[in-house]
This record gives C-alpha cells, sequence and structure tokens, in this order.
C-alpha cells in the first residue's frame, strides 16, 4: 500500500504528490531550513562533492522544486544544469528564484517525471536528486529511468532522509518527526497532510542496504551509502 499525503482521495500518489507540493511551494525553502534547523544546506553541500572529481558538464537534478540542489551543483561548474519536477507551483517558484540571481541560462527548470523522462538516453554526466526519490510512485521505474539518460560511466547522486539507528537518536528523531514536525508543517504550510506524509514516507522508504539493492537491480555499480547527521539522512552513490 503506497503512503500518499491525501488519504480521503482516490488520486495517485503521483498526482497527490504534485497537489501537495503545488499547495506548500510558497512557504516550502522556509520550512525546509527551519525543520532541519539549517542542517539540510550542509547535506546538500556534502552530497555534490561526491561528483567533484567527475566534473560533470550537464546535470540532471530530478525533483528539483525550488532548485536549491541545483544551485549547490553550481559548484561543479558545469556547463548547463536542467531542473524537472511534477509540481507548477515548486517550479514556479524556482524559476522566480534563477531570474532573481540571474541563473536562469545556468538552470533551466521544466515540468517532469521522474519515470518518464523526455530525455534521449546516454545524455547526462550526473544525475542528481534531494529528498525526492521517496516520492516516486514506482521507485524501480524511476531510477531505471535515471538509469537510462545517464552516460556510460556517469555517476547518480542521491540524497534522502533515512531513519536514526541508534539509542538516543531514534527515539528522540521519532518523537520529533512524528510530534513536532507536523505541528510545524501545519501551522506554517497551512496543509494538514504534507508534514504528516512526511514521516510517514521517510518510515515506508527502504534506506540504508536496502536502497543500495534497488540501485543495483536497476543496473547502477560500485554503490556507496554515506549516513549523515546520525542518520537522519544518507548520500547514496551509484555509477553507470
Amino acid at each position: 500500500m503506497a503512503v500518499v499525503p491525501y488519504k480521503d482521495k482516490q488520486d495517485s500518489k503521483k498526482e497527490q504528490v504534485a497537489e501537495m507540493f503545488n499547495n506548500i511551494s510558497g512557504k516550502y525553502d522556509l520550512l525546509n531550513h527551519v525543520l532541519s534547523m539549517g542542517i539540510d544546506i550542509i547535506w546538500r553541500k556534502k552530497a555534490i562533492k561526491m561528483l567533484q572529481k567527475d566534473h560533470p558538464k550537464l546535470i540532471l537534478d530530478i525533483a528539483t522544486g525550488t532548485g536549491d540542489f541545483a544551485i549547490e551543483a553550481l559548484a561543479l561548474n558545469p556547463d548547463k544544469i536542467i531542473g524537472v519536477d511534477i509540481s507548477e507551483g515548486m517550479l514556479s517558484e524556482g524559476k522566480k528564484k534563477m531570474l532573481k540571481r540571474g541563473l536562469q541560462d545556468k538552470i533551466e527548470m521544466q515540468l517532469g517525471d521522474s519515470e518518464g523522462l523526455l530525455f534521449e538516453d546516454n545524455k547526462f554526466d550526473a544525475v542528481i536528486v534531494s529528498f525526492g526519490v521517496r516520492n516516486f510512485e514506482n521507485l524501480e521505474k524511476g531510477l531505471a529511468d535515471m538509469y537510462r539518460v545517464l552516460k556510460p560511466g556517469g555517476k547518480t547522486v542521491i540524497l534522502e532522509f533515512s531513519k536514526p539507528k541508534a539509542f538516543p537518536m531514534k527515539q528522540a528523531y521519532a518523537f520529533y518527526s512524528n510530534t513536532i514536525l507536523p505541528q510545524v508543517g501545519k501551522i506554517v504550510s497551512k496543509d494538514n497532510s504534507a508534514y504528516t506524509y512526511l514521516p510517514e514516507s521517510v518510515q515506508a522508504f527502504p534506506d540504508g542496504e536496502d536502497f543500495l539493492a534497488v540501485l543495483k537491480k536497476v543496473g547502477f555499480h560500485s554503490t556507496v551509502c554515506k549516513p549523515l547527521t546520525f542518520g537522519i539522512s544518507s548520500i547514496y552513490v551509484g555509477q553507470k
């Protein structure tokens, strides 16, 4: 049974996730930084460093949202970054951000579905995703399509929430994500379901070795999992 934001609706997970992000798009960046106490910025920097030696020139940022990960990837000095997302609302916020910073020529943002990317095979030097893969309706299909559009030898770097395993972080994180996070999210975003969905989707996501197994299944090799901040999130790397 797929974990969805709006349990009273019959729409697919994909449609519900798009609707949820449209609803919270205006407050998304603020909430992200507040709810992670700014650590998400450090996590993104660490994830991008995993591509430093590869010097990718063309990068695809999946579930780009408002483009924070794409902006972080500019540190790699690529020629171009294309960001895709299923939420019009998030893309609209992202495009405003790019215009404001004069980055619209370097970072192109477009509507797109991770499970049916409108790009030819073997196009990108790197494919990156931050906090997006657990929202895929079909995880395997989404990862297989990422693999398809990567050039041979190219890398994927995925940043995603995971579940802390050790005491007392495991208990503290459970309390925070099930009690505090939904309350703050509800007050700021005015969407009751969005931040209840977040801990539920993290709980249901196959993290650590389980996720590496899915990456290998779709074809990636030399896979690595690097836990961050007591295992609250992890960086995954795979090569084509």
